[in-house]
């Protein structure tokens, strides 16, 4: 089952980072841990598309569903990203509406959309299908996420969740908290009414709430989950091989 089809049926669903994993290993890793799915963050990496691709299409098979953060709006990023495996993106710095149909036409093929057409993809196996299928197909599979992180967006979160093709907004909480002027400040009411505002788009017009850049807060995840948040990332390659590194290298060093 894929993240979409889990967020359908309204479950949870844990997502993990890759900035500097190379490999697919890393997938296997995600998977064996639990998580549903992982983005490749094309946006804070110099990761390679290349790289991206080798890793989306590897993820295929494994049942964790490959995601891709792409640097920017360029409809080029966005459809070389989907075209080499990705089953969905996380599109980052979405502050209005017109943006938001703008990623809505590189995403999707028509009618939704304009993306062009490569027929058979690795996220359909390479599958041999009548285009037509091919086309409903991927526009029904793929996870279209777009990322509230200014407060242009947060005043602007019911017209963005009011595009057919939006799947999710998905909060970035640290981007978000910087351009209201409370640069780590993630239990501040001004994000809290940020986060509150960006539920109730997101419940008025059917879609979902995700969110990031929350870490190990437990009590605060709690609290948005309660708001209705059904997608979290949870943390990435980075932090969690320098946060059980550093917690082995304190238990050693207890020892001397």
């Amino acid at each position: 089952m894929t993240a979409k089809d889990k967020l359908a049926r309204g479950e949870l669903v844990l997502c993990m980072g890759l900035r500097q994993a190379r490999t697919l290993d890393v997938a296997m890793i995600a998977a064996q841990a639990g998580f549903d799915c992982v983005y490749v963050d094309m946006e804070h990496s110099p990761i390679s598309l290349e790289t991206t691709s080798s890793i989306c299409a590897g993820c295929h098979g494994l049942g964790i569903t490959p995601l891709v953060r792409p640097p920017s709006h360029a409809a080029d990023w966005i459809s070389r990203a989907l075209d080499g495996g990705a089953q969905g993106l996380i599109v980052p710095h979405v502050s209005n509406g017109a943006q938001a149909k703008a990623i809505v036409a590189a995403a999707r093929f028509p009618p939704l959309g304009s993306r062009s057409v490569m027929g058979p993809t690795p996220a359909l196996g390479y599958k041999a299908m009548p285009l037509g299928e091919t086309n409903r197909t991927l526009n029904a599979q793929t996870l279209l996420i777009v990322m509230i992180e200014t407060p242009e967006a947060v005043e602007r979160a019911d017209e963005i969740a009011a595009l057919e093709g939006i799947d999710m907004l998905l909060i970035g909480s640290n981007d978000l908290c910087t351009e209201l002027g409370i640069p780590g400040e993630l239990r501040h009411p001004k994000l809290r009414a940020a986060y509150e505002a960006v539920a109730r788009a997101c419940k008025k017009h059917g879609k979902t709430l995700g969110v990031g850049g929350i870490p190990g807060d437990q009590e605060l995840q709690k609290q948005l989950l309660d708001l209705g948040a059904r997608f979290i990332i949870a943390g990435n390659d980075v932090s969690y091989l320098a946060g059980a590194a550093r917690a082995d290298v304190q238990a050693l060093r207890k020892l001397a």
